[in-house]
């Protein structure tokens, strides 16, 4: 007879039940364990000898058949080592198999028997909590799985050796709580930024409306100091972006600890990232930067220096809010709304349209380097600004800005506009104007005739397309709403095509 362990396979953040069925019968001393295993798992028959040998039990010299079912779902990771164990264990007659009928068991065993943490956690446990199940994990990921929920039953133990005297009543585990990242008071703030008013407040339109944004400009003009500021001005996450996004890092294993934070995530990968680096991908189809930053913000610095296919994968992402990732034997869908800052240098050698400098190779150089990012991937921003160069006399002469609390306070007031306006038209998912419908977002600006008229000129002069013209609206509708109205004018308007112009002349 069989014996029966519950534990997962992740799709994505989706945790998909497997059921671990383990018999020792009679025959030629074997270990195989079939059901699409991986290297990983494949490798478990000796990380399992060994813990089980180091915890005083021995395997039967007997034939041993471990499923991992449904057998058609590749199996992948380390967290199936301590599943196989307990099953073999019961099978045994070393513990009570009936007592692990109502637990999701995950966890890596070493060689001497000690639990190691697995990613994961996270949506393991929520999956557990569902199916009023509750899990056996590793200590060290026993705080992340406490934000499952305060009924889950939840067993974090380090060695083999406690969790058999844990089940036979001997030595109870304390249920483990779950742990909040402290606020990082010191973080960096708009008020260190001198002059760049212009910037500051295209920064601050983004913040607002979550629109993507870019940034170009000689080297030294401050466009990573002003991106590394936009998540002091943004609004924590709300309970559901929470939950997301800390699946996300649980997948991906970036929950420290098991603590959780309502910041909005802040990505700047390299600009030598690949594209599976940024979409996700590799042969465990792990998430992507563009994943990680959902509901967040994506930095990419050096934007011409990025591969350009690498770029353009993260157009469907731009578009759509989710990325998904076919292989030939899985098809995987990660979250991916996140708000994209980008900054550039003007040229090759990054002075070109700085007063006083000529460049020797001329428009070409900037014609060039601008050309490595394509039209497409251009046509999904929102707002493109110039930052110029600061002078010393700017920098000694000007007086601090506004610091990021004070900035904050306005964004946040427009975007609790934003979420109740689409609450009542019942958009659900979406919270900013960047990321409402273009259906919606016409009816909600209906412009009159003076911006109609406006809108049509600067469409015939730029060669405005359909998504440039939509996304105009929304930077309009986002001005509106810092301003408190409840009509889109036409300086509204007028404002957000400066935003479009700049790119159009890029």
């Amino acid at each position: 007879m069989a014996t029966r362990i519950t534990t997962v396979a992740f799709l994505g953040i989706e945790a998909v039940p497997v059921d671990v069925q383990v018999q020792i019968s009679p025959g030629l001393p074997r270990f195989n364990i079939v059901g699409l295993p991986d290297k990983a798992v494949g490798e478990s028959r000796e990380r399992v000898r060994a813990a089980l040998i180091a915890s005083g039990l021995a395997l039967p010299a007997k034939h041993i058949s471990v499923n991992l079912a449904p057998a058609d779902l590749p199996k992948e990771g380390s967290h199936y080592d301590l599943p196989i164990a307990l099953g073999l264990m019961a099978a045994m007659g070393a513990i009570p198999g009936d007592m692990l009928e109502r637990f999701m068991v995950l966890g890596e065993l070493a060689l001497d028997g000690r639990v190691s943490p697995v990613t994961g956690i996270l949506p393991a446990a929520i999956a557990a909590n569902a199916r009023d199940l509750g899990i056996i994990c590793p200590a060290a990921c026993g705080a992340e799985a406490a934000w499952a929920g305060e009924n889950i039953d939840i067993v974090a133990i380090d060695t083999l050796f406690a969790l058999v005297n844990h089940l036979a009543g001997r030595q109870l585990a304390a249920r483990p709580q779950p742990v909040r990242a402290l606020p990082n008071s010191t973080g960096p703030d708009l008020a260190d930024i001198r002059g760049q008013e212009v910037a500051r407040r295209a920064l601050e339109v983004a913040a607002a409306g979550g629109h993507n944004f870019l940034m170009v400009g000689p080297p030294g003009a401050g466009k990573s100091m002003l991106a590394q500021r936009l998540p002091s001005i943004l609004p924590p996450l709300n309970p559901r972006e929470l939950l997301d996004v800390s699946m996300i890092a649980s997948i991906a294993g970036e929950l420290k600890g098991g603590q959780i934070s309502d910041h909005r995530p802040f990505r700047a990968p390299h600009h030598s990232a690949s594209m599976a680096a940024l979409v996700g991908g590799g042969l465990r189809v792990r998430p992507g930067e563009a994943s990680l930053a959902h509901n967040g913000v994506l930095f990419l610095d050096e934007l011409p220096e990025f591969q350009p296919q690498a770029l353009d994968s993260l157009r469907q992402p731009l578009e759509s809010g989710e990325t998904i990732i076919a292989r030939a034997n899985a098809r995987v869908t990660y979250p991916s709304r996140f708000q994209l800052v980008a900054a550039m240098n003007p040229c090759k050698c990054g002075m070109a349209g700085t007063p006083g400098h000529t460049c020797r190779r001329g428009e070409k150089c900037a014609a060039d380097y601008q050309g490595r990012v394509s039209g497409p991937f251009l046509d999904r921003i929102d707002i493109r600004i110039d930052v110029p160069a600061v002078s010393a006399t700017d920098m000694i002469g000007s007086n601090p800005g506004e610091p990021s609390v004070v900035v904050a306070q306005r964004v946040a007031a427009a975007r609790d506009i934003q979420r109740r306006r689409y609450a009542g038209l019942d958009l659900s998912g979406v919270h900013t104007n960047s990321a409402a419908p273009s259906s919606a977002i016409e009816q909600i600006v209906a412009p009159d005739g003076e911006s109609r008229d406006l809108l049509l000129k600067a469409a015939e002069t730029f060669s405005l397309s359909a998504r440039a013209y939509h996304r105009v609206l929304k930077v309009a509708r986002t001005l509106a709403d810092l301003a408190g109205s409840e009509t889109v004018a036409r300086p509204h308007i007028a404002e957000a095509l400066s935003y479009r112009i700049n790119m159009a002349n890029a």
